[in-house]
C-alpha cells in the first residue's frame, strides 16, 4: 500500500544539486526507505533519469555487507559512474559503514554526483550530521505520518480514522495492521525493543530503569511545564529515587536527540525573548507514546495537543509555548500580575499563529478561559483555537479563528477564515 510522502519528498526535490550530501534522519520505521527508494526515485524517473544514473544500495541487506567496507562502497559508487551525467546516488542505512563519512565527502567535489543517504537513529542523530559532514551534511528530518496521510490508506469515516490515529499514532507499518492486538504488540516491541534499545547501546546506559521511568513520566504529563529540576523532585518524592539533575538532564537531551521527543520552551510574546525554563515535550508520535503507558491514560485533550503539535511540526513551523503577562487588580483592589498561556507560538518565515488546542468549548465558560490570553495579544497576527467534536469553523466576534480539528487536519496550510 503506498503512502505519498508529500511533505518529506518536496524537501529532497528542493535540496536536489545542492552541492551537499543530503542525510534523511528520523525515528526507525519511519519510512526513510521507502521515502528514498521508492517516492524519491520515482520522482527522479519521472523527470527523465536514467537507471543507469541513478546508484541506490541497501547496506542493511546482507547480500551487500561486503560494501560495508569503505574501500569497496568506494569502488562500487566509481563502478556505477558511466559518464559525465548528473548520477544520484541513494544509500540505505549509511552508519554500518566504518567510516562513511569520508567515503561520501570524497565525491563533494565532483560536480556529477548527487548523494542522498539514510541512517539508523542507533548512530545517524541531528548531532551526527552537524559533527561528521563538518557543514557538509544536509539533514532532512523525516516524521511519522501526518494524519491526512494517515487518512489517505484507512477505510472508515474520518471519525473512526481520528480515533485510530490518535491511538495507534501515525507509524506507516503500523497503518496497514489488520487488528488493534497487533498493533499494540507491534508498538510496545518497537519502543522497548528498537528505540530505547539503541539509546542504552548508543550511550552505554547501565541503570535502564531510571531512563524508563522518564519516559513514562512524560508520557503520563504531556502538555505540562517540567525540567530536569521538577522531574528530579517528583523522583525524590514520589519514586524515592535518588536520580541526580545532571542525568535526569542527559536523558532529556538524549530521548531528544533520538527522536523519541521534542521540547518546545516557552517565549514571552509582550518581552519578545525566550523563558529558558521550563519547557513542555511532546511525543514525535502518539502510538509510542499510548504503548509506554500500556495505552492508559487516554486522555483526549493531552493528546490533541501533542497531535496538533506533531502537525505543526510536520509542516515545517518552529513551535513555542506562549507567555503573555495580565495586570489586573484582585477583588480588594490590590495589583497582580498573571502569566497567561498560548498552546502554541507558529513561525515560518514572515508567518506567524497564536493557536490554542480546546477538546471542547461546550460553555461560554470554556470560551472565555480559551480565548483568555489570545485577546490580550496586541499584534495582528492570526489567532486561532482548534476544536475537537463538529463545531463548524467560523470566527467568533473577538476576530479569533475557531477552527475545527478535521479543517485543520485535512487541509495543507493552516486555513484562514
Amino acid at each position: 500500500m503506498k503512502i505519498e510522502r508529500k511533505i518529506h519528498l518536496q524537501k529532497l526535490i528542493d535540496s536536489k544539486h545542492n552541492g551537499m550530501i543530503k542525510v534523511i534522519t528520523g525515528m526507525r520505521r519511519s519510512g526513510k526507505s521507502f521515502l528514498l527508494f521508492n517516492l524519491f526515485k520515482e520522482h527522479l524517473t519521472e523527470y527523465g533519469i536514467d537507471s543507469n544514473h541513478i546508484i541506490e544500495l541497501d547496506l542493511e541487506d546482507m547480500h551487500n555487507l561486503k560494501f560495508c567496507n569503505p574501500a569497496n562502497l568506494l569502488e562500487f559508487i566509481d563502478s556505477k559512474i558511466c559518464d559525465n551525467g548528473m548520477h544520484y546516488v541513494l544509500l540505505d542505512e549509511i552508519q554500518r559503514v566504518k567510516g562513511f563519512e569520508d567515503v561520501l565527502n570524497s565525491y563533494l567535489k565532483k560536480p556529477n554526483i548527487d548523494i542522498y543517504v539514510t541512517g539508523s537513529n542507533s548512530r545517524m542523530l541531528s548531532t551526527d550530521v552537524i559533527t561528521e559532514f563538518r557543514g557538509r551534511g544536509y539533514e532532512i528530518r523525516i516524521r511519522p505520518l501526518g494524519f491526512k496521510e494517515f487518512a489517505s490508506v484507512f477505510k472508515g469515516t474520518k471519525e473512526e480514522a481520528l480515533r485510530e490515529y490518535v491511538l495507534h499514532g501515525g507509524m506507516p507499518q503500523v497503518a496497514t495492521m489488520p487488528t488493534s492486538e497487533a498493533k499494540d504488540a507491534y508498538l510496545k516491541s518497537l519502543f522497548v525493543g528498537t528505540y530505547l534499545r539503541d539509546v542504552k547501546e548508543r550511550y552505554r546506559i547501565q541503570h535502564d530503569a531510571d531512563l524508563s521511568e522518564i519516559v513514562d513520566v512524560l508520557a503520563s504529563g504531556i502538555g505540562t511545564l517540567t525540567n530536569a529540576r521538577i522531574l528530579q523532585n517528583t523522583f525524590k518524592t514520589v519514586k524515592h529515587s535518588s536520580i541526580s539533575y545532571e542525568t535526569i538532564k542527559r536523558y532529556l537531551d538524549i530521548l531528544q536527540d533520538a527522536f523519541i521527543l521534542e521540547k518546545s520552551v516557552r517565549y514571552d510574546i509582550r518581552g519578545r525573548k525566550y523563558i529558558d525554563t521550563p519547557s513542555k515535550y511532546y511525543f514525535e508520535d502518539l502510538g509510542l507514546r499510548n504503548a509506554t503507558l500500556n495505552f492508559r491514560q487516554l486522555d483526549g485533550g493531552h493528546l490533541m495537543e501533542n497531535m496538533i503539535y506533531n502537525e505543526l511540526r510536520l509542516r515545517n513551523y518552529q513551535v513555542d509555548v506562549g507567555v503573555v503577562t495580565h495586570d489586573f487588580k484582585d477583588a480588594g483592589g490590590t495589583s497582580r500580575r498573571a502569566n497567561l498561556e498560548v498552546d502554541f507560538v507558529c513561525n515560518q518565515g514572515f508567518k506567524r499563529y497564536y493557536i490554542q488546542s480546546a477538546l471542547n468549548m461546550a460553555t461560554e465558560q470554556k470560551m472565555e478561559q480559551e480565548q483568555k490570553s489570545l485577546i490580550r495579544i496586541s499584534d495582528n497576527f492570526a489567532k486561532m483555537i482548534i476544536v475537537g467534536g463538529l463545531t463548524p469553523s467560523h470566527v467568533n466576534d473577538n476576530g479569533i479563528q475557531i477552527v475545527n480539528i478535521f479543517d485543520f487536519l485535512m487541509n495543507d496550510e493552516i486555513p484562514l477564515l
